[in-house]
C-alpha cells in the first residue's frame, strides 16, 4: 500500500501553523541547517527518525504528529462531521463560542475580583477590631 502521509509536508505544515520561517526552524536545528535544506526537507516524503525528533522537539510537536497527520483524512473527517450546512444552522440557533483562552481569562478574572473581596472584608475586619481596641 502507497504511503499517504507526507512527512516533510506535515513539517512545513506544523511549521507555518506556528508562524515560524525556514530560517528560524534552520538556526534552531544547528550550524548544519539553512533555509534551503529546511526547504529540500519539507519535499521529502519520510524523514529520518532522528531528524523528525530534532524538528519535534525544535517545534514543541509529537514526532507522532508528523509521522500521523494525513490532511486530505483530517479534511474528510471534518466535512464528513460538520455539514454544509451545520455551521450555519448553529449560527441561526445562536451557538455558544467556546474558545478556551478566553475562558482562562475569564476564571483568572473571577479570582482576582474574589481575591478583591477577600481583601476588602479583611481590612473592614481590621478597621473593626482597631475600633474594638481603642474603645478597650
Amino acid at each position: 500500500m502507497e504511503q499517504k502521509i507526507h512527512q516533510g509536508r506535515n513539517v512545513k505544515r506544523f511549521r507555518e501553523m506556528l508562524g515560524i520561517k525556514q530560517e528560524a526552524l534552520a538556526f534552531d536545528l544547528g550550524e548544519d541547517w539553512n533555509q534551503k535544506k529546511i526547504s529540500l526537507l519539507e519535499q521529502k516524503a519520510t524523514i529520518e527518525a532522528p531528524l523528525l525528533q530534532a524538528i519535534s522537539n525544535v517545534l514543541k510537536i509529537p514526532v507522532e504528529a508528523f509521522q500521523n497527520f494525513d490532511e486530505e483524512q483530517a479534511v474528510n473527517i471534518i466535512s464528513n462531521t460538520f455539514g454544509e450546512h451545520a455551521f450555519t444552522n448553529s449560527f441561526n440557533y445562536g451557538t455558544i463560542n467556546f474558545h478556551p483562552i478566553v475562558e482562562i481569562l475569564k476564571l483568572h478574572e473571577e479570582k482576582i475580583a474574589l481575591y478583591e473581596r477577600m481583601l476588602k472584608e479583611k481590612e473592614e475586619m481590621m478597621e473593626r477590631l482597631e475600633r474594638l481596641i481603642n474603645k478597650v
